[in-house]
């Protein structure tokens, strides 16, 4: 990990503790409920790893947080610049793709921004998110193909697709060279339904 990958990791950590703890849960409580496994639990709050998107979706929705919420500080501003170079990178390849978290909204209407870059012969593959969940994109340069509940859609610089995402997706660079790509996640009600109810109800 490099040195910025080890501060990102270390933060998500510490965040998902403090969510954690802040509503009285044991390990084994958060880890059923996100589905995850008590091993990497302890591993993602000592920020020993840099857990997949998938595993930081699981961790927010079983928290009843944004996203966003676990990759910035507690600290709550109404105004929030993010710099250049700034935004929280949870998605890497190994030829130099990258998603990038660059902005978003708290609880319980939680909006996403994101940058993502694809080199060529990238694919990235998405759980279905939580009911309700929709997404909106925008191709800045390149080509991307975006695979929605098994339906296929080829998009080129310019064009844009929204869709409803809380069913399996994927979005894959066919070409050879690099596609960037806008993407707006748009996910309701986030934490409504937990506010009443422990993991173990």
């Amino acid at each position: 990990m490099d040195d910025a990958a080890a501060a990102l990791a270390s933060a998500i950590g510490s965040r998902v503790k403090l969510e954690r703890t802040n509503r009285g849960w044991t390990l084994d409580q958060l880890a059923a409920a996100a589905d995850l496994s008590r091993r990497m639990l302890v591993n993602v709050e000592q920020g020993a790893v840099n857990p997949s998107v998938g595993t930081l979706l699981r961790l927010s929705d079983a928290l009843g947080v944004g996203l966003p919420a676990l990759v910035e500080p507690p600290e709550r501003r109404a105004t929030k610049v993010v710099r250049h170079g700034e935004g929280a990178v949870l998605w890497t390849s190994s030829s130099g793709g990258r998603g990038v978290l660059l902005a978003g909204t708290e609880p319980p209407e939680v909006v996403e921004l994101w940058d993502w870059t694809l080199a060529a012969g990238d694919r990235h593959e998405s759980e279905p998110h939580t009911p309700g969940t929709r997404e909106l994109l925008h191709v800045q340069h390149g080509r991307l193909t975006v695979e929605v509940d098994g339906e296929r859609f080829d998009l080129d610089s310019g064009d844009a697709l929204s869709f409803h995402s809380d069913v399996a997706h994927a979005y894959t660079n066919q070409t050879r060279t690099t596609t960037r790509f806008t993407l707006s996640v748009f996910e309701p009600n986030v934490g409504t339904a937990r506010r009443t109810e422990t993991p173990d109800a």
